[in-house]
């Protein structure tokens, strides 16, 4: 039993937006995802850190739920900036019910248990959406606070934080959620949202005690990385 994460997959098998019109690594980004979880076993687990579907509404998201529940082990999932069908944790838990996926569950305010460790995770924000207004305040706060509430609710084993949104990137950090990471001694953080030429400049390495890690589908060549 082995702990996994990956990004951005960004599928789009029931609306017409697919990522391989970018060429390069993105050509037949499916097919290589399907690859990349086939050495995977049913026992694993893989966390999904949000841009999981461009479909507007869970009913055109359907066909990428559908491909990701057969792919091997279970699947966690969370939200990202570009996950436009996503409403409530209990609204998606139920459309996966009446649709029969039963490999997929959502985090969202709480944590999961895996062999002693325990995920924990939020979408986050970024220094490109802050305006320093009213609105991105409440985001973030928002944030930060659905974040605390996932490190709490888990238990006095290692904890595993899983974001969409780098909390380090350039010159940038968020400071609260930085901390959070620091006073709930979380070992480790994946995170995605970066692409192209920007993983260059993404931050893979130890700070404050815990390892940073960039799991962004195109950086990780689609391939999910073992976590644990």
């Amino acid at each position: 039993m082995s702990l996994y994460a990956i990004g951005d997959l960004h599928l789009s098998l029931g609306v017409e937006k697919s990522m391989d019109v970018f060429g390069g690594r993105w050509s037949n980004y499916v097919e290589k995802i399907s690859e990349g979880f086939a050495p995977l076993c049913d026992s694993d687990m893989t966390v999904i850190c949000g841009d999981i579907t461009w479909g507007m509404t869970m009913e055109e998201a359907l066909p990428d739920f559908l491909f990701i529940d057969k792919l091997p082990g279970k699947k966690i999932i969370l939200k990202g900036n570009h996950d436009y069908w996503w409403t409530t944790a209990t609204k998606t838990k139920n459309f996966f019910k009446e649709h029969g996926i039963k490999s997929i569950d959502v985090l969202h305010n709480n944590s999961f248990a895996y062999e002693g460790a325990f995920i924990c995770g939020t979408r986050g924000w970024f220094y490109e959406e802050i305006k320093n207004d009213v609105h991105d305040k409440k985001i973030m706060n928002r944030e930060i606070m659905r974040l605390e509430a996932s490190l709490k609710s888990a238990g006095e084993g290692e904890k595993y934080v899983f974001l969409h949104y780098p909390p380090k990137y350039l010159g940038y950090e968020c400071p609260e959620i930085l901390e959070l990471l620091k006073t709930y001694g979380v070992k480790r953080c994946c995170y995605g949202h970066i692409h192209s030429a920007g993983c260059a400049y993404a931050f893979n390495g130890m700070l404050g005690g815990t390892q940073f890690q960039l799991v962004s589908a195109d950086y990780v060549q689609f391939r999910p990385q073992k976590i644990i």
